[in-house]
């Protein structure tokens, strides 16, 4: 299995931004054209991108959806969009502007007959589900509040039920540079089974992101640490190629 590799485009006000910890408070603005930080992962073989509507979490339903328009219309690119995905509409909404994924968090948490429904019309090769987490717990609205659902059996029981993506982020990481949550991935992974799990949050260098592709990670979302220069796209690129070879 060959991991991939995917960049974060996190967008506030039409932005590509990045928060710390999913604090809207420690808000860092990148580039005011996101389709051009797109344009520049794709530049270096980079296809696959995570682009996530941060007003529309906060808002709970999809502000920008241009922007997905903008960039799922650039020529090989794979998008996975989620942020405010509430309602069918928005699942509509979402496809129809281009994402070829789409990862549903808080509407899984609190609405999991509505989620459901998506992975019944849509297959799970079209839905991902979102497991953000805060110290174990499912953490839901732009991560503003918490649940009392354990991320572990959160996955496990969605994986019983037709599920295969999985994008688990630890709060507690995201955009400190400190190292993902290697622990917390083994222990879902050695819990859940036929899950294709996705690393998010907490990527500081090139050995983490190699020691998430030995723990056979479906994928691996690099937001900050792209943006900080902490590991470059030549980098990125060439890591494509040896895992290729």
């Amino acid at each position: 299995m060959t991991t991939r590799l995917i960049p974060a485009i996190d967008i506030i006000e039409g932005k590509c931004v990045r928060l710390t910890q999913g604090d809207y408070g420690k808000k860092k603005v990148y580039n005011e054209k996101p389709e051009e930080v797109a344009k520049e992962f794709l530049d270096h073989g980079l296809n696959n991108l995570h682009l996530v509507d941060l007003d529309g979490a906060r808002n709970k339903q999809i502000v920008n959806l241009k922007v997905l328009e903008k960039i799922a219309s650039l020529n090989g690119i794979h998008v996975d969009f989620g942020g405010g995905i509430k309602r069918d509409q928005d699942v509509t909404d979402a496809f129809n502007a281009g994402a070829a994924q789409i990862t549903g968090g808080s509407i899984a948490a609190k609405e999991p007959e509505t989620f459901l429904n998506w992975v019944q019309k849509y297959g799970s090769e079209k839905i991902i589900l979102g497991a953000d987490a805060r110290d174990k717990l499912i953490a839901v609205s732009g991560w503003e509040e918490s649940s009392d659902l354990e991320v572990t059996q959160f996955i496990k029981d969605y994986a019983s039920k037709g599920v295969s993506y999985v994008i688990c982020t630890d709060v507690a990481k995201d955009g400190l540079l400190q190292g993902p949550s290697f622990d917390l991935y083994k222990e879902i992974m050695g819990k859940t089974e036929n899950i294709k799990l996705i690393a998010s949050g907490g990527v500081s260098g090139i050995e983490d992101i190699q020691g998430l592709i030995d723990m056979k990670m479906e994928g691996i979302i690099i937001g900050k640490a792209i943006y900080e220069n902490k590991v470059t796209l030549s980098q990125l690129s060439q890591l494509i190629i040896n895992t290729n070879a």
